[in-house]
Parts: C-alpha cells; sequence; structure tokens
C-alpha cells in the first residue's frame, strides 16, 4: 500500500508514536554499528533516521514518491528508492539485516513481502518486523477505532491485517523459512498536551484511519470527534501503546 499524503502529514500522523518506536525496535533487532541494513517501508525516514544515528550503512525502500523525496532531502547520505515490499530491487544476499518497521499490515502480500526480505538478506542475517497491536486494541489509534465502531460497528478498523495480533508475526516469519525465530512485545508513551492536537491529524487523510475520516459527512465527522474526546482522559493525557515485533535468521 502506497500513502498518497505528504511527509509532514505523515509525521504528524503517525511520526510521533513511530520515532519512539524506532529505537527499542532497531535494539530488538540487534542493529550493530557498520552493518548494512535495509529499511523497507521506511516512510519519511523514523526508522532510517535512527539507522544512521547508530553508523549504520542504510538502504531505504518505501513505494510512495512523496516519501522517497522526503528521504532524499532529509537524509542525502542515505539511498533511497521507491519499490514495494513484495519486489526489492536488490540481488540475493546484499544485506546484513532487513527490517519492516510498521509496514507488515500495508503489504499487498505479507508473505511475498517477507520472502523477499529473506531473499535479500545474507545468511544468517536478521530479518526483523513489527506492527501496532490493532488485534488486541492496544495500538497507539485503538481509541479512535474504538469510536469510530460506535459510529459504524461493521467497521474492523486495523484489528484484522496481518500483524496486529500475538503469534501473526512469527508464523509468517516461520513460514518464510526464517530460523529462530522470536517474538516480543514493544511499548511506547506518547503525551498529548490536548485533545486537538491529538485529534487533527487524522482529518489529514493518512492511512487507513484518515480514510475513514475522510469519506464522512461534517456531522458524521463531528459526532466521530466528540466521541473520542468523551472516551479519553482530560488533557494532558498519554497514550500507551504496544507493538508485535519478530526477527529471525535468514
Amino acid at each position: 500500500m502506497a500513502f498518497d499524503v505528504s511527509a509532514s502529514a505523515y509525521d504528524r500522523f503517525m511520526g510521533r508514536y513511530s520515532t519512539l518506536l524506532a529505537p527499542s525496535f532497531a535494539d530488538f533487532a540487534g542493529v550493530e554499528p557498520g552493518r548494512r541494513v535495509l529499511d523497507v517501508g521506511a516512510g519519511p525516514g523514523a526508522l532510517t533516521s535512527e539507522l544512521v544515528r547508530r553508523r549504520v550503512e542504510v538502504v531505504a525502500v518505501d513505494p510512495s514518491w512523496q516519501f522517497v523525496d522526503a528521504l532524499h532531502e532529509r537524509l542525502p547520505d542515505v539511498a533511497a528508492v521507491a519499490a514495494s515490499a513484495e519486489e526489492l530491487p536488490f540481488g540475493n544476499d546484499q544485506f546484513d539485516a532487513s527490517l519492516a518497521q510498521l509496514v507488515v499490515h500495508f503489504m499487498d502480500d505479507p508473505p511475498a513481502g517477507i520472502a523477499e526480505m529473506r531473499r535479500v538478506t545474507r545468511a544468517e542475517g536478521v530479518v526483523a518486523a513489527c506492527v501496532w497491536d490493532h488485534g488486541t486494541g492496544r495500538g497507539p489509534l485503538s481509541p479512535f477505532w474504538a469510536a469510530a465502531r460506535a459510529l459504524d460497528p461493521t467497521h474492523a478498523g486495523e484489528s484484522q491485517m496481518t500483524g496486529t495480533s500475538p503469534g501473526q508475526l512469527r508464523r509468517l516469519f516461520a513460514d518464510a523459512d526464517l530460523h529462530d525465530v522470536e517474538e516480543t512485545a514493544l511499548e511506547v508513551n506518547v503525551e498529548h498536551p490536548t485533545f486537538e492536537e491529538w485529534w487533527e491529524p487524522f482529518e489529514l487523510g493518512v492511512g487507513p484511519a484518515g480514510a475513514f475520516v475522510s469519506q464522512l459527512q461534517p456531522e458524521q465527522r463531528e459526532q466521530l470527534r466528540e466521541h473520542c474526546r468523551s472516551t479519553l482522559p482530560p488533557a494532558p493525557f498519554t497514550i500507551a501503546a504496544r507493538a508485535w515485533a519478530a526477527r529471525g535468521l535468514a
């Protein structure tokens, strides 16, 4: 899935969470200085920036040209190319590690995407991925989706997407013939100073949540916003978010 939004819109919507997640995900993946690492579905660079800080040689791919342009501008020393996870434009065994932060559930074909990550990773190199815990309601967008289902009970939100529930990434990795597969939970806490600061990025059209808001009539959007306000604590409030993460060896 390509995101047809600006990098700044994505930053305001998801960057506030993904930037905090990146260090713990890189720790879990065991990224070491001097390694050559592929960042799959890099977006505008939350994980890429963390890898650069760790003195890693990073190659970043994303299917959205807006994000690739942002990567070129923000991180000019990083090789960034437009490509999907399912068709990585690299030969076999090119990287010491291949990482995908908050991407697997947006892949058109997750098994193919993980298989491609394995293909381009050297033998005994690391393949790792993480996805927000939308399945059990501990993702950063879970308060929004709970309110959305109060408005439209038929809408599943992102809870049925691949990797959003425990055990799914582990099985996906095992099916891709990765070995020594481990799964864990990563957690971040984000403080929102006002309700408006939390809500406004949902109106930017980013991802499934933004698409849901965009198709609402004005009165429905107001209803959804006020339902969210009523269910969240008084500001400032903290969103405690969890992501499922898996790693395996190629």
